[in-house]
């Protein structure tokens, strides 16, 4: 699969490139993820937050999953991931649009729910259709089997990941009439030379930048039904509080005389 990248993208984020492998009717998608990587890095520092050497390992795995998974669905689609994992006991949230090609999320490490099983859990919004949320259950601590777990009990198709380098990863996904042997069959050193084995299609070539875009007025807005409430459960004697965005765990100070003009412009 050659990978020459054309200024213009390299210079705006993560290159995912997709391709159709003919007569095996399967989808590839791969990408070097080094770039968003170092993003991922640069908001941690940013932010002051800190994460396990154990935790961090999974969610960059489970980021090059979930961007590939994004980079193989529709134009019009936004994905949320939650992957829940009992041993080591940690949620990793993932959450992308490919409208405007962001990812994002989060590790959370305190107060995790305990159960009997892992779970996996996928929330999709498509144009103006409804949300559609599927969960399903997986063995062991790997976000990357996770994966291939919800695309066989939910997609109801096989996917296989390949990380073929430090920071390269692939994704194979099943499309009708797939050469089934020869999927199940394939191995990384396959996976590295398939442009040299197989006759490949390039259908796209998408960008992916990290980034959530929460902010004050965000925030604010999920405040503001417990500010109309019960104002001093949130604040107490303390003229401003700290929130961290759910979605990728950055500070925002919220000042009480912030909070309520904005509740009182709400109405």
């Amino acid at each position: 699969m050659p990978e020459t990248t054309p200024p213009n993208l390299a210079d705006a984020g993560l290159e995912v490139r997709t391709y159709f492998v003919r007569e095996r009717n399967a989808l590839v998608a791969r990408a070097d993820f080094g770039e968003l990587f170092v993003d991922y890095y640069l908001h941690l520092g940013a932010t002051g937050i800190k994460v396990a050497p154990e935790h961090d390992a999974m969610f960059k795995r489970a980021l090059a999953a979930f961007t590939l998974h994004c980079a193989s669905r529709p134009r019009n689609e936004l994905t949320a991931w939650t992957i829940n994992f009992q041993r080591p006991l940690v949620n990793l949230f993932l959450t992308g649009d490919n409208t405007t090609g962001t990812v994002t999320g989060r590790v959370f490490d305190e107060n995790v729910k305990e159960g009997p099983e892992n779970l996996f859990f996928a929330d999709v919004v498509r144009g103006t259709q409804p949300k559609r949320r599927s969960a399903v259950t997986f063995t062991g601590a790997d976000p990357i089997g996770a994966a291939e777990s919800f695309y066989g009990r939910s997609e109801q198709r096989g996917a296989r990941y390949f990380q073929l380098g430090e920071e390269d990863f692939a994704l194979l996904t099943e499309h009708p009439d797939c050469d089934l042997p020869w999927f199940r069959a394939l191995a990384p050193e396959d996976v590295r030379k398939l442009d040299a084995q197989e006759t490949l299609a390039l259908l796209e070539r998408r960008v992916y930048r990290w980034h959530c875009g929460c902010n004050q007025a965000r925030m604010m807005e999920v405040l503001t039904p417990t500010m109309k409430q019960d104002p001093e459960a949130l604040f107490g004697e303390d003229p401003k509080l700290e929130i961290r965005c759910p979605r990728c765990g950055a500070r925002h100070t919220i000042t009480r005389e912030a909070l309520e003009a904005f509740v009182g412009q709400a109405g």
